[in-house]
């Protein structure tokens, strides 16, 4: 399953993922997105849980990127993840090199707890 909502009010995108994820979901995810974008400003911030991520099809790689593409199209002020085991992750380290501008924070956790407490310091100090 992979999935996304949008908390206008805390002006935080959130996606997560679990299990085994089939492209056609992240192809339905990078639509959602799109339609969410629409009605959000910049500075928002994504949080994106991949705790209980087991795999990712391979081809979906071009909608990945497509969704950083997105994100960083509308201004995404910063990229929140959370990764419990590092070594799934998915090859998003190498694609937010060629996706997200220089001014994307990218943080990466390996409990939700701290990647809350990440989000909150931003969302709470919009400077930050």
């Amino acid at each position: 399953m992979y999935a996304v909502e949008l908390d206008r009010s805390k002006r935080l995108l959130v996606i997560s993922a679990v299990g085994h994820v089939m492209a056609r979901e992240v192809k339905g995810v990078a639509q959602s997105v799109r339609e969410l974008l629409q009605q959000t400003a910049s500075g928002f911030h994504v949080l994106a849980d991949f705790r209980w991520l087991e795999s990712m099809d391979s081809t979906a790689t071009p909608d990945l990127a497509e969704i950083m593409d997105q994100l960083t199209k509308k201004g995404v002020g910063s990229v929140t993840r959370v990764f419990s085991d590092p070594r799934k992750d998915i090859g998003l380290n190498i694609l937010s090199q060629f996706h997200y501008g220089p001014d994307v924070t990218i943080a990466t956790f390996e409990t939700l707890a701290d990647a809350v407490q990440n989000i909150a310091v931003r969302v709470d100090s919009p400077s930050a």
